[in-house]
């Protein structure tokens, strides 16, 4: 009787804990997010993109957006392949499910083919930006998201011989 009375104790402990352990985190805290920027390679010689303004969304509707820390510049993403990426925006939010990001996106887009450099157009980006839907939950402490801008599905030449960029943005 006794090793019954033991044998249900520890056994009750024992689920007591793993409870306990599967338990989702207190979003009460905030974490450390980083953005990072990647690409898949591509047939030209540069794709700039001009990226202005990092942003991200906690909440399902559109009072929610916090700006980053962004490192604002033009990216070559050709030069962003193979395992190369880049740290494009960090900054401190509230943990939780992060359900969106932004990109600000400025006017120097350009795409350099056979040494000829063409402006690459970007409809309504500069005005409302380049916006993927995450809903991610973040990590307690620290987290990273490594964005894919894939510009080999992005870029396309319309029959006047303008490229327009159309982007395809993937979460790696």
């Amino acid at each position: 009787m006794l090793i019954r009375k033991i044998t249900v104790t520890f056994l009750a402990a024992f689920l007591l804990v793993a409870f306990n352990a599967c338990r989702k985190e207190n979003n009460s805290g905030t974490t450390i997010l980083n953005i990072r920027l990647t690409d898949n390679p591509f047939n030209a010689t540069e794709v700039n993109v001009d990226i202005r303004e990092v942003r991200v969304n906690m909440r399902d509707d559109s009072t929610g957006w916090v700006s980053l820390n962004t490192n604002a510049a033009v990216y070559n993403l050709l030069g962003l392949q193979n395992g190369v990426d880049t740290l494009l925006a960090t900054g401190i939010i509230p943990t939780g499910v992060l359900k969106e990001v932004r990109f600000v996106l400025g006017n120097d887009n350009s795409i350099v083919i056979d040494s000829t450099e063409y402006p690459l157009t970007i409809p309504s980006g500069s005005e409302s930006g380049l916006k993927i839907k995450i809903n991610k939950q973040l990590n307690a402490t620290l987290d990273s998201l490594l964005i894919d801008f894939d510009a080999a599905l992005s870029i396309m030449q319309t029959g006047t011989g303008e490229y327009k960029l159309k982007p395809v943005l993937k979460i790696k």
